[in-house]
């Protein structure tokens, strides 16, 4: 992938839009067999719904220089998925490689839901269950890792997780990709999802792990009975061939007041391999990964609108967003941050917003947009203006 940089030159939109082309033209779409189509004109369709949040109809009904939906679509619905997830994942590496270094890591992980309302494709298992959201609890799931580092928070790993699969077998999957970054993983913050015994078991054996417990039982309710922090050994599964134990950070602070609240908070957390610090700052690490929310949202950004049930399509529109979010990091720190002491200066005037506008406008020229539209040639009945004047 060819990096842009020109420290004294202009950035422009077409400069973006060929940065965008590059990325997308490592996605796999062999297209319908027998049916000869320019696999740029796919791609440039597939970049404009992203960065515009349009449909691909929406698009293509807007543009003189585009297939039609139904053939655009047609080619989109062969892209093989197995293959689509190891290139991108490749992708994302070598973005990490640009701008991250080898400096070891912590990785946050979270599962990304895109609620549905329509039917199974082609198998109930492609569908997960979630909290209820716009009148569903259908969603598709991915599971993305995010990298802590507040001028540079890359993704760097995305995997499409399944109903009818345990989380842990996406957590495997994830994990490998993970182990083919330029860096090494200083740790891996986690949320309450994967707090079962086999994720916990393949997080330990990867980093040292930090996530926050479920309460309940009364074992753990006893833990959580008391007014210090303190480190402690929790026991999960007790007296069963599955029992793992692990070492639970408990933390204690008062709510001061937050959210109308008073008196002790108390949380417990899995931290596995962090006795050397104390639960206190176990704790402030996890709070770190809030960050993650902002990665998602902007995803969302840049997520191409469908109706369709095909899952590798929805997955392709996800990880175009991942992609561009990560490209349009890469550049506002590579070519637009000002070089100074303790670290480059963003340019907080570059949203991802800005980003996408300027790909959008581009690419209104690329594909010929069209800014006119037929009138009735009939206008307001003369009658109406009449009565105005009266």
């Amino acid at each position: 992938m060819r990096f842009l940089y020109q420290p004294d030159s202009v950035l422009t939109a077409a400069d973006l839009e060929t940065l965008a082309l590059e990325l997308l033209s490592e996605a796999p779409i062999p297209g319908v067999e027998g049916c000869g189509f320019d696999s740029r004109v796919i791609r440039q369709t597939l970049l404009q719904a992203a960065v515009d949040q349009k449909s691909i109809k929406a698009v293509t009904d807007s543009t003189r220089g585009t297939y039609s939906d139904d053939y655009t679509l047609a080619q989109l619905h062969t892209v093989p998925p197995a293959e689509l997830e190891a290139i991108v994942n490749d992708l994302f590496v070598q973005q990490a490689a640009m701008i991250l270094g080898p400096v070891p890591r912590i990785i946050c992980l979270d599962f990304v839901d895109i609620h549905y309302h329509g039917c199974p494709h082609a198998e109930t298992g492609e569908l997960c269950h979630t909290k209820p959201r716009d009148g569903t609890s259908q969603c598709h799931r991915y599971l993305a890792g995010f990298v802590l580092c507040q001028a540079k928070p890359l993704i760097v790993a995305v995997t499409p997780v399944r109903g009818d699969e345990p989380k842990s077998d996406a957590v495997e999957r994830l994990l490998d990709h993970v182990a083919a970054l330029p860096f090494s993983v200083a740790g891996l913050l986690a949320d309450r999802g994967f707090y079962d015994g086999t994720s916990i078991k393949r997080l330990d054996a990867a980093a040292p792990v930090a996530l926050p417990t479920i309460r309940r039982g009364k074992q753990m309710a006893e833990k959580l009975d008391t007014a210090v922090s303190y480190w402690t050994e929790y026991v999960m599964y007790e007296g069963s061939e599955r029992e793992l134990r692990f070492p639970l950070a408990v933390c204690v602070s008062y709510q001061q007041g937050n959210r109308g609240k008073h008196g002790l908070l108390v949380r417990a957390y899995v931290a596995c391999d962090l006795a050397d610090r104390t639960p206190k700052e176990v704790e402030a690490i996890y709070q770190k990964r809030s960050a993650i929310e902002t990665a998602f949202r902007t995803m969302r950004e840049a997520r191409a609108r469908t109706s369709t049930t095909d899952p590798v399509v929805r997955l392709l529109f996800v990880l175009v967003g991942f992609l561009l979010r990560n490209l349009w990091l890469i550049v506002r720190w590579g070519v637009l941050a000002t070089p100074r002491r303790g670290g480059r200066a963003l340019p907080v005037w570059f949203r991802f917003e800005l980003f996408r506008e300027f790909i959008d406008h581009s690419l209104d020229e690329t594909l010929r947009r069209t800014w006119e539209v037929p009138t009735n040639s009939v206008g307001i009945p003369a009658t109406y203006s009449q009565l105005d004047a009266g």
